[in-house]
């Protein structure tokens, strides 16, 4: 006679639970704004995963965090174009297989045929996004739109700027220096003679420097109690300021600014290389770069997108006058000496 071997409740649920499918997650590692639930939600429900998301202050943090062994943590990264290449050509991101990315071919041949990304005839990431580094200001303060960069050293603003810790900072003094003259691939060739001239700048601005930001939420914060005036931001930080009703103005100044080409990159150290394409295809359909743009403010890689705006949110983004708006922004680029950068730059924190 056969005996049966009873299962108590409650390890019948343990072992049940054991057996049950875990739920996927998709870890990114992107700047603010691109993992908003308004549209990541969608993904995890028509995907059955959970997305969690970290987000950066800086490149330099970014690649900081793939090189210090961490790049097992992520699946999915933001670059912008000054370490883009970078990250591809030291085997920090996978290769794509467009074939799963069939709303690549919809994205704008200007950014798809920059040489950011491909190494060996190989695609290494997707642009999505891109924007400025606009001059963000109180209106109230100015009334009129700022026309230079030079406004943030004026002395009347004493501690009263904010200013971005990263590299784009130096970039902008050296424009204001009119080291992107005629070439505005200078600015990320500057020479040691050109750096230290920077540095001097950059120290004359830290008497009206408040504080160093590194994360959108912070500056943000910064303008809503009235401790800044005016600051280098991103367009995010505009949209946040408008949405709250705060007095918020932006410009890009007569000495033009910096600018992005944000990519979406597989990390090659993801388990979820399957799960990250699916992600990677999600974020670059019209309708998806619509909902980012409605967040974050920046300017969608896929053109289709503004076939789902209204003829306003297409003049802010400037759709309507594209190339002409391009003209004006210097979009980063790989900086071989970004060690010498980042010297410069860390001798102006540290100085007293």
């Amino acid at each position: 006679m056969k005996r049966w071997l009873a299962i108590p409740p409650l390890v019948a649920i343990l072992v049940l639970g054991s057996c049950a499918k875990k739920t996927p997650t998709l870890n990114l590692l992107v700047w603010e704004g691109y993992a908003d639930a308004s549209y990541v939600k969608a993904f995890e429900e028509e995907n059955g995963c959970k997305i969690s998301a970290s987000y950066m202050g800086s490149s330099d943090e970014l690649v900081a965090k793939l090189r210090g062994g961490s790049a097992s943590n992520y699946d999915v990264i933001s670059p912008s174009s000054d370490v883009a290449a970078m990250i591809a050509t030291n085997g920090l991101a996978a290769p794509l297989d467009l074939t799963k990315l069939p709303s690549y071919n919809q994205l704008s041949p200007k950014l798809t045929s920059l040489p950011l990304v491909r190494v060996n005839g190989q695609v290494y990431g997707v642009p999505f996004m891109w924007g400025p580094d606009p001059l963000i200001y109180d209106s109230t303060v100015f009334p009129t739109p700022p026309e230079s960069w030079s406004v943030l050293w004026d002395a009347k603003y004493k501690g009263k700027i904010a200013v971005w810790d990263d590299l784009s900072t130096v970039y902008m003094a050296a424009q204001v220096l009119g080291y992107d003259k005629p070439n505005q691939e200078q600015l990320y060739n500057l020479t040691d003679e050109q750096l230290e001239a920077v540095k001097k700048k950059l120290l004359e601005l830290k008497p009206n420097v408040r504080k160093m930001w590194s994360t959108g939420g912070e500056l943000t914060n910064l303008f809503q109690n009235h401790e800044v005036v005016a600051a280098m931001g991103w367009p995010l930080m505009t949209n946040q300021l408008r949405k709250s009703g705060f007095p918020v103005g932006e410009t890009i100044p007569k000495e033009n600014t910096t600018g992005w080409i944000d990519h979406l990159m597989i990390t090659s150290a993801s388990e979820n290389k399957e799960l990250a394409h699916k992600f990677l295809e999600f974020m670059i359909q019209a309708q998806t770069q619509k909902k980012i743009t409605d967040v974050t403010g920046y300017t969608p890689a896929n053109p289709q997108a503004g076939q789902l705006m209204t003829a306003n949110e297409k003049k802010n983004l400037h759709l309507d006058d594209v190339d002409k708006y391009q003209q004006r922004i210097y979009f980063w680029q790989n900086v071989s000496r970004r060690s010498k950068y980042n010297e410069i730059w860390n001798e102006v924190k540290a100085a007293q």
